[in-house]
């Protein structure tokens, strides 16, 4: 969120805290009147984490966003104002109304119970009376504000349910026992109905909120990963801060055991690190001087030094929180199909138990009974289960994607997922290890190595491409002087060109040299055989008035990264057909794609082919993740259905995908398709359990098989089990883990465990 100048004015986003929403129709309500606002552009309202994130004009108050919610009927903090009051909160214990509610209907009820052991006990009227009332009116004072407020907003809402259909079983109760008086046989009375459904729904809201909480499990263990001070090196001693007045370019020391509180490059010291937490490596990695480090890992052995290089906000913990809260706080596709069957779904409940009471009284002439199931109605047809089946899911998938190194920006992202049927892999740094070497170099006749390598590095000197590092490495090993090339220029997809001692020089792919019109003469055999073996060919070419002229050629060889083959593996076995783009040449994709089992292979494609080829592929009806790690791939990364990044890429890359892999593993790849199917057959197992309930609920009750008791059961169990139901996805793990956990248990029950048996 920006601030203005002018208190309370916002630009770009604000997050508002809402209290008192208690299913999908509030929802609905909380984001109509937060769109009437002016200057409001869109608001979206997550139930599961009672948070409305608005997008606005730089004019617009965020006092009034406040007092819009409050007209609807439900209360608004800013969240830096609302976190306080949650903290303050929490100090209270939120189960003591369902406590108190459950003491006072107990001796309600104990007449039914105690009539199963064949004991004949029933408390007095009057006394039922008492304990109903306060139920009713005090422990159920909240149901009757939320609902007289959705009343006055022209809406309704679960506690308008509640509250009309307790006091339906309530005020039947008090006129049968008034009309009754004197009479020697007592009337059966309805108190012990009115008093359990209030019980069993703040049980229900209670377990549902404990159950919420755990769904944002993932964020608090993210935040808790922030060290509240840090030791500074100034002026020779050492200082201990608060981590906010850290600025980039001081010196953090960090001892072992330690947590590291900032993003930073490492400058004196060697450790081994562990980011488990962050980026989901289940080993430590080995850290030393001018490696990069990321706050909130821990330092596992020796002490660091580190400059710090991103502070605050910019750290890639924060950036990590923002993106896993910013994808908990959105909507789904799925969920705006719910949010159009909750906004008409509590006035046609209330048609259906006002037909339900004119249908008995019609058939029957029994009042009583007709209004006994008329309240059943309204009582187990609560939406609150609709509006949680969606968010809650999102919050546990993101969550425990999060924690094992998948980012996913949002919830479309994380729906898009689930249906991915074709994966197109960039090749260098995503399938290959990224750090190619340079293997050969072969010269013209008339040209020396040292003279093409010398020429090579000097257009390469500013480029950070992982071949002209490999070129680089070899020349500052081999002693080799480096000449100064002017006007160094990129050739788009292609390699550089620039005048070096003179001579105008190329230096770039096959591709390259064929739009040139060069032929390779005497080192065409040698290319090919090159090529054939997989390796990358890079040729130097001199142009002249005479044409282009090959000086020679050099030939990288690039590793397959150890996971890669398992990936395609698995991808296959998921029905995911794998495909490579790579701007490298045909013989080198080729003999990578053979190792890995990648059938369909595109090379020497510039960046703007990649994004076609990605087109091609969508036009034949696949659903296109796309998987890259440099600035060439972000066209085909915003061009597919999904963009998946590598985060030891670019951040241009990281920008365009929808999701970002917190490590350079591809095995990630299947593991975010996976989660995001598994993520999405909960959504609609959620969305099925909590239409079920109402599909056939609402029938039972309204033909007089549920007692408003099983009905307020019924309900309360509906929201229960669908968080329940969402909270399953924290068990998921990697496709690899459970792997690795199938071949032990194999593997333990051997020659020995069986001679044991």
């Amino acid at each position: 969120m920006s601030i203005s100048a002018e208190p309370n004015v916002i630009s770009g986003t604000i997050e508002l805290q809402i209290a008192g929403m208690t299913c999908a129709s509030c929802v609905g309500r909380v984001e109509k009147a937060l769109l009437k606002v002016t200057g409001v552009t869109s608001a979206t309202v997550n139930l599961a984490t009672e948070k409305a994130t608005v997008r606005g004009l730089t004019n617009l108050l965020a006092s009034s966003l406040v007092a819009a919610v409050e007209k609807a009927g439900y209360e608004a903090k800013e969240s830096s104002e609302s976190a306080s009051l949650q903290q303050a909160g929490a100090q209270r214990p939120g189960w003591w109304p369902a406590a108190l509610s459950a003491a006072l209907t107990l001796p309600l009820i104990a007449p039914m119970l105690l009539s199963l052991l064949g004991v004949e006990w029933l408390l007095d009227g009057w006394v039922q009376l008492g304990f109903a009332s306060l139920v009713q009116f005090v422990l159920g004072r909240r149901f009757y504000v939320a609902g007289f407020k959705a009343v006055q907003a022209g809406a309704g809402n679960m506690d308008l349910l509640v509250a009309l259909g307790t006091s339906a079983a309530f005020g039947l109760s008090v006129y049968l026992l008034w009309n009754h008086t004197g009479h020697a046989m007592p009337p059966h009375l309805y108190f012990e109905a009115s008093a359990s459904v209030i019980t069993l729904v703040l049980l229900g809201k209670w377990l549902e909120t404990r159950a919420k909480r755990q769904t944002a499990d993932a964020i608090r263990a993210l935040n808790a990963l922030r060290p509240a001070t840090a030791r500074l090196q100034r002026a020779g001693t050492e200082v201990e801060v608060p981590v906010e007045q850290i600025v980039v370019g001081d010196i953090v020391l960090v001892r072992a055991g330690e947590r590291i509180p900032v993003d930073g490059t490492i400058t004196e010291g060697r450790s081994h690190v562990d980011e488990s937490l962050i980026t989901g490596e289940s080993l430590p990695v080995t850290k030393g001087v001018d490696d990069h480090v990321i706050g909130g890992a821990i330092n596992a052995e020796g002490p660091l030094s580190v400059v710090t290089t991103a502070v605050g906000t910019e750290t890639t913990l924060a950036r990590i929180i923002r993106m896993v809260e910013s994808a908990q706080a959105q909507k789904a596709p799925i969920q705006r199909i719910v949010d159009r069957v909750s906004a008409v779904f509590v006035p046609v409940v209330l048609a259906i138990a006002v037909l339900t009471l004119l249908g008995w009284v019609g058939v029957t002439g029994d009042w009583e009974q007709a209004v006994i199931n008329a309240v059943s109605v309204l009582v187990i047809a609560c939406p609150c289960a609709l509006g949680l089946a969606t968010p809650t899911a999102i919050m546990a998938g993101t969550g425990v994607a999060a924690r094992h190194g998948i980012l996913i920006k949002d919830a479309t992202a994380l729906e898009a997922a689930h249906a991915v049927t074709a994966v197109a892999f960039d090749k260098t740094g995503t399938l290959t290890m990224g750090r190619p070497s340079l293997t050969e170099v072969l010269a013209a006749p008339g040209v020396s190595v040292e003279e093409l390598l010398g020429a090579a590095a000097a257009l390469q000197q500013t480029s950070e491409h992982p071949l002209a590092h490999a070129v680089m490495e070899r020349v500052k090993a081999e002693h080799i002087s480096v000449p100064k090339a002017h006007e160094p220029q990129a050739l788009a997809g292609q390699g550089l060109q620039g005048t070096v001692q003179g001579q105008h020089l190329a230096l770039g792919s096959s591709r390259m040299l064929r739009d040139m019109g060069a032929t390779p003469a005497s080192l065409a055999i040698d290319a090919e055989r090159l090529e054939g073996l997989g390796y990358t060919i890079s040729w130097l070419v001199r142009m002249d008035d005479r044409g282009p002229h090959v000086l020679g050629l050099f030939a990288f060889g690039d590793a397959v990264k150890p996971s890669a083959i398992e990936t395609i593996e698995k991808l296959h076995a998921m029905g995911v057909m794998t495909v490579m783009l790579t701007g490298d040449n045909r013989g080198s994709a080729q003999a990578v794609a053979k190792t890995l089992g990648i059938k369909q292979v595109r090379a020497e494609v510039l960046p703007g082919d990649k994004a076609a080829a990605v087109a091609d592929l969508r036009k034949e009806g696949q659903i296109v993740a796309m998987v890259g790690d440099g600035i060439n791939d972000a066209p085909a990364l915003a061009a597919a259905d999904i963009g998946i990044a590598m985060s030891t890429g670019t951040d241009v890359a990281m920008e365009a995908a929808g999701i970002t892999l917190m490590r350079g593993d591809p095995s990630l790849v299947a593991d975010a398709i996976d989660v995001s199917r598994v993520t999405y057959g909960t959504i609609k197992r959620g969305l099925f359990w909590a239409f079920a309930y109402n599909v056939v609920g609402i029938p039972l009750a309204a033909l007089g098989f549920l007692s408003p008791v099983i009905a307020g059961a019924a309900m309360a169990l509906s929201s229960v089990s669908v968080v329940a139901n969402a909270l399953l996805l924290r068990r998921w793990r990697p496709v690899a883990e459970v792997t690795a956990s199938r071949k032990l248990a194999r593997t333990s029950v051997g020659p020995h465990a069986l001679g044991e048996l």
